[in-house]
Order: structure tokens, then C-alpha cells, then sequence
């Protein structure tokens, strides 16, 4: 059984070693987090932590049964009720839809928990299973591309909660 957890202190060493066995896969389709997202993750793991205390982001981890993390799906830069969505899942739990149903999970949380209206998201162009994750959780794409680390990005946008007529 897979859940969405948010994210906590002790979940630190088991999102390391995601994050480290799962490198080379995500750095083929989105910029590389660098040496140095490794070298100082603690210190980062701690801020992070701080800035979900503060309400600024809100991070999840995706759990297996046995504890170990298979993805994470991101809520940061939260502010105005919008917020930026970000996610990455294990090579090893891709084309099973485990992406769609977290991010499906995320976005009721968005709404529920923390009264967000509006989630943005990128992708890189390459990044086919992204753009399908994000089609169908209902982003839309909102025609602006941009150049990061070498990757052609495209940006989508999703409405949470429609306008009142």
C-alpha cells in the first residue's frame, strides 16, 4: 500500500536514499539537483522542515509499505492561495500510474487542507510521462517555455476551485 505522508524529521534518511538511487534517472529528463543537494541535505532537510512549519511549502513523501520513500509531490513558494507544484517518483514505481494518483492526492489536500486556488507546475519539453501526469490531473498548458540547465521547460496552470458565477 503506497500513502502520502507529509513530510517529517524522520523521514530524512529514507528521502536521501531516494534521492541518491534514483539521480541519473531523474537528471535524463530534468536538471540535476548537483553535489551539493547531497553534501548539505541535512542542514536542507532541516530548512525545508522550517519552511513547512512557517506555511511557505508543503512537501509529501510518497511511502511504501515497508517505509521507503518512491516519490515526493511538492507544494512550495505558497503565497496569495497559489503555490507551485513539483513531483518525482522512483524509476522503479514509473508507468504504473503512481505519479497521477499522487499528484490526485495532493491536489484534495491543496484544497482541503490548505485552501490553495491555483497550482502552477513545469516540466521539461522531453518529459512525456510529467506531461501526462499533468493533462491528466487537469493542468492546461499556458503557452510560456523557458531554457533551465540546458532543458527546454513548458509551464502549466490549474484552477482549483472555478470562479463563482
Amino acid at each position: 500500500m503506497l500513502g502520502i505522508e507529509l513530510l517529517r524529521h524522520e523521514h530524512g534518511p529514507a528521502l536521501l536514499a531516494f534521492e541518491r538511487e534514483n539521480r541519473g534517472y531523474f537528471a535524463a529528463c530534468v536538471p540535476d539537483r548537483g553535489d551539493g543537494y547531497f553534501a548539505e541535505f541535512d542542514a536542507r532537510h532541516a530548512g525545508i522542515l522550517a519552511g513547512q512549519a512557517a506555511g511557505q511549502d508543503y512537501f509529501h513523501v510518497l511511502v511504501g509499505a515497508d517505509g521507503e520513500v518512491l516519490g515526493r509531490v511538492n507544494l512550495v513558494d505558497v503565497a496569495d492561495g497559489a503555490a507551485e507544484l513539483g513531483y518525482r517518483v522512483a524509476e522503479k514505481a514509473t508507468g504504473r500510474g503512481v505519479a497521477t494518483a499522487a499528484v490526485r492526492q495532493v491536489l484534495d489536500l491543496a484544497v482541503s487542507a490548505y485552501g490553495l486556488r491555483t497550482l502552477r507546475a513545469v516540466t521539461t519539453r522531453d518529459n512525456a510521462g510529467s506531461h501526462a501526469v499533468l493533462t491528466r490531473t487537469g493542468f492546461l498548458p499556458t503557452g510560456e517555455t523557458f531554457v533551465d540547465d540546458g532543458h527546454l521547460c513548458v509551464r502549466y496552470a490549474l484552477d482549483l476551485v472555478p470562479p463563482r458565477r
